[in-house]
């Protein structure tokens, strides 16, 4: 697989960049949107495991990425609005769109917005949780997202690779497999703005403020108008140890059943990370769902 070309989009909201492999003839077309806090570039390693003859988009959503950075990233519908307004502008026909985590819930908006813009859904481990969860915030979301406890995270850094010996050895990421890690890392720094090292894309408090948001964006009112074909990828399911245990899934077990004519499908040895641990397993589903007969 070729490296990806580099693109700019004037979204409402501001510059969105986004990455292409492959010609926009090429059928089919693959939209791909990034959990909170992670990029583009994170869905490298699934990519290569696809087709080369296929043309696949992967955008950095607002706030993150090389995309520009708003001063809250709390309500998702307006991040599913900059998609929305790129779908309309850049895509010239249907596609079929994947979204992991947050990105799971913006490509199933984006599918609401622009209906004739995507053809299918693979809605993978979507923070979508049961309709009782968004009835009341837990306690330790109240507040500024400065005080969250994704706020503290790392921020300065030497080097990618230094980042991702750091992380290596550590959960969640011991799991994940070495080369989405490296990409991880070396597409989600930007040079420091002291001038010294490098930075997360995704500024910490930034990214809390995402985390924060997932409590506040029901999905419950909107998600029964998709109409196009669509797959539900849960994690493994458990009792969740806390609203940032991403070892078990967020998604709620029966999400499916309020999508019409939605398949489910349960991946229950797999944490949420599921682009991070299984890119080719989760490749290969893709090319079952786009091409059943291959």
């Amino acid at each position: 697989m070729s490296k990806p070309v580099e693109h700019h989009f004037a979204a409402p909201g501001g510059e969105l960049c986004w990455f292409e492999w492959g010609s926009a003839g090429a059928h089919p077309t693959l939209l791909l949107l990034h959990a909170t806090g992670f990029h583009a570039r994170c869905w490298d390693a699934t990519i290569k495991a696809l087709p080369e003859d296929w043309h696949y988009i992967a955008l950095d959503l607002r706030g993150h990425g090389r995309s520009y950075r708003p001063d809250s990233l709390s309500d998702w519908l307006v991040t599913a609005d900059d998609v929305a307004a790129f779908a309309q502008e850049k895509l010239h026909k249907p596609v079929f769109a994947i979204g992991h985590s947050m990105g799971g819930y913006v490509a199933a908006r984006t599918a609401v917005l622009e209906p004739d813009k995507v053809a299918g859904l693979l809605l993978v481990d979507p923070v979508m949780m049961t309709p009782e969860t968004y009835a009341v915030e837990p306690e330790n979301l109240i507040g500024s997202p400065s005080d969250h406890p994704v706020a503290r995270r790392r921020n300065a850094w030497e080097s990618a690779e230094q980042m991702t010996a750091h992380f290596a050895n550590r959960e969640p990421y011991a799991r994940w497999r070495l080369d989405v890690l490296s990409d991880y890392c070396l597409h989600g720094l930007v040079p420091a703005a002291n001038g010294e090292g490098f930075e997360l894309a995704c500024p910490p408090a930034l990214e809390a403020s995402a985390y924060m948001g997932s409590w506040r964006n029901n999905p419950y009112g909107w998600i029964g108008e998709i109409k196009c074909p669509t797959t539900v990828l849960r994690a493994r399911n458990a009792e969740r140890a806390g609203p940032m245990d991403f070892s078990i899934s967020p998604t709620a077990q029966d999400l499916a059943t309020q999508i019409s004519g939605a398949t489910d499908i349960h991946w229950n040895e797999v944490s949420h990370f599921i682009p991070m641990e299984e890119p080719d397993r989760l490749a290969l589903l893709i090319k079952q769902l786009i091409s059943p007969d291959s």
